[in-house]
């Protein structure tokens, strides 16, 4: 279908009011436009029973760590680890703030966002070491956050998508923690994929497009033959068997389309129980602007089901 109606609107204020494209931007100037770009278009942020900010001990020195929960404390809950997008360049926890507060809600769960570390600065692997690290502070000490370590599961969009599926590959590699579910929304999966038809139709400047992704490819990978390696493309891992269930989003109009499809179908034939959905007529970053597009609500509502299903 052509561009749904909504992100014609917001494509067309977009091109109003000259917004630049965030790879012409230096790292900075990008993660200060993105966070106000998702602030605008993200509505207003749902109240959760209570929030608090940690400081965890990571790889490379402390990690701040954000909690969301839907009661006040007294049963063990489910968890959910989210990870915001940005291209691993751009971004925090206050990036994915109503994401988080909203599945929180939603789902009736413990959510946690870390805020891990960001290239060019800190390129691949570190920000893959530091989600690890805050997967293994939520089930190391679930029982002083009353949590239920049986229950944890991990999510991301775009660049957070990426990271939870490489995460899934490390735990089931090294030893944990238990995940029981992924939730992967347009997720990058394989750096290569710059030829699938997805990437190569969609180069809108005032949308995400091509460029964009190689932009942040080009500061995540310190060296090109890193992203060969299976946690930064987990499409290229030798085996994806024995991971947990997934919820795969897709959106239509978005470069990535192709390879989180993929992704989805490489785990289907390795086994694992996989549910995905594509948006039509919606952007790479639609997931993020619930104030803006009904489809976001709508993809939240989804994804929320999903997690409550698995985290039952």
């Amino acid at each position: 279908m052509p561009l749904h109606p909504q992100a014609q609107a917001l494509r067309e204020r977009r091109a109003r009011a000259g917004t630049p494209p965030l790879y012409s931007l230096t790292p900075a100037q990008a993660r200060a436009a993105d966070l106000a770009d998702i602030r605008a278009a993200a509505g207003t942020p749902e109240p959760v029973a209570a929030v608090e900010e940690h400081r965890i001990a990571g790889p490379g020195g402390e990690l701040a760590l954000r909690l969301y929960r839907p009661e006040p404390p007294g049963r063990r809950l489910p968890a959910l680890l989210y990870l915001f997008g940005g291209g691993w360049t751009l971004g925090s926890p206050d990036t994915s703030d109503a994401i988080c507060r909203r599945l929180t809600n939603a789902v009736g769960c413990v959510t946690a966002s870390v805020g891990y570390r960001l290239a060019p600065e800190h390129p691949f692997p570190a920000a893959v070491h530091d989600c690890r690290a805050a997967a293994g502070w939520l089930a190391g000490n679930a029982d002083a956050l009353g949590l239920d370590p049986a229950r944890l599961a991990v999510g991301g969009d775009s660049a957070g998508g990426n990271l939870a599926a490489a995460l899934t590959l490390l735990a089931r590699d090294g030893g944990g923690p238990a995940l029981r579910h992924q939730l992967l929304v347009y997720p990058n999966t394989d750096h290569r994929a710059a030829e699938a038809p997805s990437a190569e139709r969609f180069d809108d400047p005032l949308l995400f497009n091509r460029r964009s992704v190689a932009w942040y490819w080009g500061h995540y990978l310190a060296d090109p033959a890193d992203g060969d390696h299976p946690h930064a493309s987990p499409l290229r891992a030798p085996s994806l068997a024995g991971l947990p269930p997934a919820t795969v989003i897709t959106a239509e109009y978005d470069p990535l389309r192709d390879e989180g499809e993929r992704y989805a179908e490489a785990l289907r034939a390795a086994g694992v129980p996989v549910e995905s959905r594509r948006y039509a007529g919606m952007p790479h970053g639609f997931f993020a602007m619930t104030g803006v597009l009904d489809a976001a609500g709508e993809a939240q509502r989804y994804a929320a089901e999903r997690l409550r299903e698995a985290l039952r």
